[in-house]
């Protein structure tokens, strides 16, 4: 039999007429209010005295968005009537996107920006792959800036929390000189890579079109395309002959024996491919071990998705098939992954629509067993940042970003909050500042400002 606990508390409201006395006192008082709304703005203590409740704040809302081009980098910055601003970045090759991040000011003016998907559901349908979603991905992540700050939390906190303590960058943007394409030279190139102070343990390498051997390599392909009669190329894509692929395997063959296995080797190969030498290509360098070979037959600037095809290639080969960085929204990645046409996503925060975005993403792609190494080689300090919260709330199938350094270098200079050194062992510290937890001098970054961006931090 149960023993009875008898309270002897003059307060307990175990028995059915002291707990009907409480609710019915609870619901006509000011506890009765703050349980069921907050509406009352006063409440009576148990002395008797009137405590006075904090009344809430006002929704913040957004007073303008601004940009300007830092570096060559487009730099965003939203405003707000509580003083809190926050910040986002655009490749550094795209200067050019000031006008179309401009474009979507008055969708944002008066809105919430704590309500992130909110604001997004206006703008994201008006933008599409690589880089006309770069400013739709750009003002994400000052929203998310915003957001964190408001709610005192690291954006990671926002992103469902984090489930690492430190997150894994790869090498795809701290280039090392190499003297030329004999074994030696990239032996030395090796040695160079691993005296690195950053100590990377994935490093990337471009080959093949994308490392521009249609332009240095004789005879590297059939395609006889006519050259540009402007300084823009028309576009590289076209069959490979023999000697081409030899020349790949060759070099590979080499980065792999300069690196050794205590460093994974990924290859940036174009796009250009067609699929038939991809197949052959990604067979030939199985021995290798490589992390992956990315972007073979679609990619970069190239605004479709080519499932079908990238399924042939990766059922046709060991060697890991990697895509993504063009790629717009999470519905443009479905056909990839539901059909489990590569082994690796690798969206580019900056061009897909956000830090949530990519986020769902990696999600979905978990779901369906293909791993995550985001692009990111444009996307800056404050694009590193932005990785860095987003890679620290990840999944499991989470393998790394693509560092950015700073381009300029003054951008070091002006930009704090980040760990010093930013890269340990490949590794970067998750740091818990509200937002993305970084700061912009301002008085130190106007000297960098063009004429007409001179009231960027007004």
């Amino acid at each position: 039999m149960k023993k009875s606990i008898i309270s002897t508390d003059r307060n307990d409201t175990g028995s059915s007429s002291n707990r009907r006395d409480f609710i019915k006192k609870a619901s006509i008082g000011g506890l009765g209010a703050g349980f069921l709304g907050a509406t009352a703005t006063a409440a009576t203590g148990s002395t008797g005295e009137v405590m006075q409740k904090a009344a809430p704040k006002p929704p913040i809302k957004i007073t303008d968005l601004k940009c300007a081009i830092m570096g060559n980098s487009p730099v965003i910055r939203i405003t707000t009537d509580q003083g809190i601003e926050g910040y986002g970045q655009a490749e550094t090759a795209k200067p050019y996107l000031k006008p179309f991040v401009m474009f979507y000011k008055d969708y944002l003016i008066g809105e919430d920006p704590t309500n992130v998907e909110r604001v997004m559901m206006k703008i994201r349908r008006m933008g599409s792959f690589k880089p006309y979603g770069s400013a739709v991905s750009a003002i994400e992540i000052a929203l998310w800036d915003i957001a964190g700050k408001a709610a005192g939390l690291p954006v990671y906190k926002l992103l469902g929390g984090k489930i690492r303590d430190k997150v894994r960058c790869y090498n795809g943007s701290v280039r090392v000189e190499r003297t030329g394409n004999e074994r030696k030279d990239f032996i030395e190139w090796g040695e160079k890579i691993k005296a690195l102070p950053h100590g990377f343990t994935i490093v990337k390498q471009a080959v093949g079109f994308h490392g521009g051997y249609n332009r240095t390599v004789p005879e590297f392909t059939y395609g006889n395309t006519s050259p540009s009669a402007s300084a823009k190329d028309v576009g590289r894509r076209g069959p490979i002959t023999e000697k081409g692929l030899n020349v790949i395997i060759e070099r590979v063959a080499y980065m792999k024996e300069a690196l050794g296995d205590g460093i994974g080797l990924a290859l940036d190969c174009g796009p250009g491919m067609v699929l038939s030498d991809a197949i052959r290509l990604a067979v030939a360098l199985e021995p290798y071990n490589l992390m992956w070979c990315e972007d073979m037959l679609t990619g970069d600037y190239t605004p479709y998705v080519m499932a079908d095809d990238y399924c042939e290639l990766t059922r046709s080969t060991t060697t890991p098939i990697h895509t993504g960085e063009q790629i717009y929204l999470r519905q443009n990645f479905r056909e990839l992954i539901e059909k489990h046409a590569v082994r690796i996503l690798g969206p580019d925060p900056e061009d897909m629509g956000g830090i949530a975005e990519m986020k769902w993403v990696a999600e979905y792609a978990d779901l369906h067993s293909i791993q995550f190494a985001p692009h990111g080689v444009f996307d800056g300090l404050i694009g590193v940042a932005a990785q860095v919260h987003a890679g620290a709330a990840m999944p499991e199938n989470y393998i790394a970003f693509e560092y950015c350094h700073a381009n300029p270098a003054w951008w070091y200079d002006i930009v704090s909050g980040l760990p010093n050194p930013i890269v340990k062992n490949g590794l970067i510290d998750v740091w818990d500042a509200p937002g993305l937890g970084i700061e912009i001098d301002k008085k130190a970054a106007k000297q960098y400002l063009a004429e007409e961006d001179k009231n960027f931090f007004d």
